[in-house]
């Protein structure tokens, strides 16, 4: 009898974008705040999910969409690209086309066509709110873009209002995106908000939960102050020591895993991971590969480590970034990263003094501002409200440190 040859264990890491990981380690709370606010009849207060990329703000919000459901809320959500935010009209159909789906099996009305011929007869078809149909009524509602689509929301609750449904959440990744554009008339950000205070002032129940990087808040208050009012801020941080360590060792207690990390192995791994969800799953699925692959030939000691696996992640993650930049924004970017706060907050006066203590031409603090706003635009820092400076990409100062050491060597 022929052996079947047993297919090899997969590996259960997954660093990438949105990929949900084998075990969410250290997001109860999250999950709890959210829980909560589905309780809050009429809605009082919607809610933002902030954090750096790599941190698992996709991820979470993908778990919160059973927790609605099983409150009898219903979901839908999307990417907020750049391309659904250029106009008040282009967000409103993004908004239609995410609703279309939930209610386009409700029936509003019947038409009465007439079938020619011999046995002509009257007949009557459902008319259902379908997109074209929500299509129809935001098109033929007097007033602005924001009014009509008031009127859409509340022809939609008007018809679910009986139907036992508790409310609908809007939920939108990539929030950031989101932006008014004065010098074309255009205000899709504050249309937004407008939309949502007014129908939650009347107790529709409509639940905004918007998701994007650290400067989505303060763009929200910009365009609305009363956006401070309007929404629950929860900034999604670092896992803990002991979350880490659940995230890593969990998925290989499966039962036949081929792999154990040891304990050498887990704690080097939390340290270079920073606690970073993306960078523990990328550490783990590289080590797993090395280690499922040599024990597979019989050999004892893998060949990757974690050192090396850090190597490919500088690579893969932060090099694209970092070769878009001037040689002079890299001086700038090694003297934040000197600094001893830098993966938290730091100032042009912090960047200025360091510089003045480096090997490279020092800066001004008019030529850091000037430099610090370009880098802002790249998405590789960003300004939050107490006009101090952060790195936009997690564990960005320890990469740049890393290529201070080589360019050095």
């Amino acid at each position: 009898m022929t052996r079947k040859i047993r297919d090899p264990f997969p590996n259960p890491f997954r660093p990438g974008a949105g990929h949900p990981p084998p075990y969410l380690a250290g997001r109860g709370e999250e999950q709890r705040e959210f829980d909560a606010l589905l309780d809050h009849h009429p809605v009082l207060t919607n809610w933002v999910l902030t954090g750096l990329r790599g941190v698992g703000k996709t991820v979470l919000l993908e778990t919160l969409k059973p927790l609605a459901i099983r409150k009898s809320w219903l979901w839908a959500g999307a990417d907020l690209s750049e391309a659904a935010t250029v106009s008040e009209d282009s967000l409103a159909t993004r908004l239609l086309v995410d609703l279309a789906p939930l209610v386009a099996n409700v029936v509003v009305t019947h038409a009465e066509t007439r079938r020619i011929g011999f046995a002509a007869k009257t007949e009557r078809t459902p008319v259902r709110l379908d997109f074209e149909f929500l299509k129809w009524v935001y098109e033929r509602a007097p007033g602005l873009s924001s009014d009509k689509l008031k009127a859409v929301l509340e022809w939609v609750w008007g018809h679910l209002r009986d139907s036992g449904l508790q409310g609908i959440v809007l939920a939108y990744d990539e929030a950031q995106n989101l932006s008014d554009q004065a010098a074309r008339h255009q205000y899709p950000l504050s249309l937004l908000l407008d939309v949502f205070q007014s129908i939650q002032k009347k107790e529709l129940p409509f639940l905004l939960v918007l998701t994007g990087l650290p400067t989505l808040f303060p763009k929200l208050v910009e365009a609305r102050t009363f956006a401070e009012r309007m929404f629950h801020v929860t900034r999604l941080g670092r896992l803990n020591e002991e979350e880490c360590r659940d995230a890593i060792v969990k998925p290989i207690q499966q039962q036949d895993c081929p792999v154990q990390f040891s304990a050498v192995a887990v704690e080097e791994i939390i340290r270079h991971s920073g606690g970073y969800p993306y960078f523990l799953q990328f550490l783990c699925r590289e080590m797993f590969d090395s280690y499922s692959q040599h024990r597979g030939r019989g050999e004892v000691n893998p060949a990757i480590t974690v050192a090396q696996a850090i190597r490919k992640l500088d690579t893969d993650f932060f090099a694209g970034r970092w070769n878009r930049v001037s040689d002079r924004q890299r001086e700038l970017l090694a003297a934040a990263a000197r600094l001893p706060h830098c993966d938290d907050e730091f100032t042009v006066q912090e960047v200025v003094q360091e510089s003045q203590e480096g090997p490279i031409r020092p800066f001004s603090a008019s030529r850091v501002t000037q430099l610090l706003a370009k880098l802002a635009d790249s998405g590789l820092v960003y300004k939050n409200r107490h006009g101090r400076y952060s790195f936009a990409i997690p564990l960005l100062g320890d990469f740049i440190q890393r290529q201070a050491t080589e360019d050095a060597s």
